[in-house]
């Protein structure tokens, strides 16, 4: 990798930070969905608040909580320490931690340390690597496929499916040619299970379904309503450009709102698994706007095996406060499961919900 592109690289990951922390990134037209809905309150829950019990299962195993600390950064130097602190919160409380892209750790082995830090401070957790889906779209060699699993001693691949994202980064890949063929290629290659997100636009129940049939074993919805990745990048441009004519300002318009809503994805793919039993042991996760534990609960409610959130935790994490917000949310979940009498996940994922009037 030349030292040129080597710094863009470095620029951009400092800048996505940056940008996630300080800029307006929201969705304007658009939210989660989740303000919609509400569950039925249990006057008689016939258990007690310390009865409850938030263990449940990903993939297999064990796990604290049905929470993900979701991908974000790797691959400059300051990553490894923003990772390490991660890695210690999803340690103390076991759950699952995704690092950021690892594309940079492929082509420059200066930084694979950034990435491999996490494992170290978190030895017990899953731990899922993350390449985007370009470089999935050139296929990945078997060498590079090992850097990143043995960098982390990985539980699983993420790939991470970001087109309106690339449209809009000032150096973006938007050659999304053969992802899908690739992806099968990569399933059949590897003994870990591949997991397939998005990173703010959602997956629609279509999409879903041929994921699926390639041999994807997660569905991640990372829907519309959290963190719109094409205002990060259209921020990049505009500093580097001065201004966006790419797109007319109507379309533009659109384009930063594009998405589809995180609660209807996961409203759509759970049918989806509904209506055909070959998908019945897919497990999904909600992400995309999940800012606090009762949204956790409405995403399991509606069919997800867990809720991930990135900007949130990332923010509470500079503001020194991460595993205090974590301690939050979880307690969030018990009050919801208290006041609906669900003493587990399980019970929880039954309980029903109704629109708001």
């Amino acid at each position: 990798m030349s030292n040129t592109a080597d710094n863009i690289t470095i620029e951009r990951k400092h800048s996505h930070v940056e940008i996630c922390l300080q800029g307006d990134v929201a969705f304007k037209s658009k939210t989660t969905g989740f303000e919609q809905f509400e569950f039925i309150h249990n006057a008689l829950p016939e258990l007690s608040l310390c009865d409850i019990d938030l263990s449940t299962t990903f993939l297999g195993r064990k796990i604290g909580a049905p929470l993900m600390i979701s991908s974000m950064t790797g691959g400059y130097s300051e990553a490894a320490t923003l990772n390490q602190h991660l890695a210690e919160a999803a340690e103390r409380f076991k759950i699952p931690l995704g690092v950021g892209s690892m594309r940079q750790a492929l082509e420059n082995p200066l930084y694979r340390d950034s990435f491999a830090i996490t494992r170290k401070f978190a030895p017990s957790i899953q731990i899922f690597a993350n390449i985007g889906a370009p470089e999935i779209a050139k296929g990945l060699r078997k060498s590079e496929i090992s850097i990143m699993l043995e960098l982390l001693e990985a539980d699983g691949l993420i790939v991470h499916l970001n087109a309106a994202q690339e449209l809009f980064q000032p150096e973006g890949n938007t050659n999304f040619r053969n992802v899908l063929e690739q992806l099968e290629l990569l399933t059949n290659k590897i003994t870990v299970p591949v997991i397939v997100k998005e990173v703010g636009c959602g997956i629609s129940a279509t999409v879903a379904r041929q994921l699926l049939e390639v041999g994807v074993s997660v569905i991640d919805v990372a829907g519309a309503g959290g963190i719109s990745w094409q205002k990060v990048e259209e921020i990049r441009y505009i500093r580097q450009f001065g201004q966006d004519n790419r797109f007319s300002l109507p379309a533009l318009d659109l384009l930063l709102n594009w998405g589809i809503p995180t609660a209807q994805c996961l409203l759509d793919i759970s049918e989806l698994k509904k209506e055909h039993s070959e998908f019945i042991d897919i497990e999904i996760i909600a992400s995309g706007g999940i800012k606090s534990g009762t949204d956790i609960a409405t995403s399991l409610a509606l069919g997800a095996q867990l809720a991930a959130s990135a900007r949130s935790l990332l923010k509470a994490l500079y503001e020194g406060t991460l595993e205090k917000t974590i301690d939050t949310w979880l307690n969030d979940l018990r009050a919801v499961m208290f006041l609906t009498g669900a003493a587990t996940i399980e019970e929880l994922r039954n309980k029903r919900l109704t629109f708001k009037q």
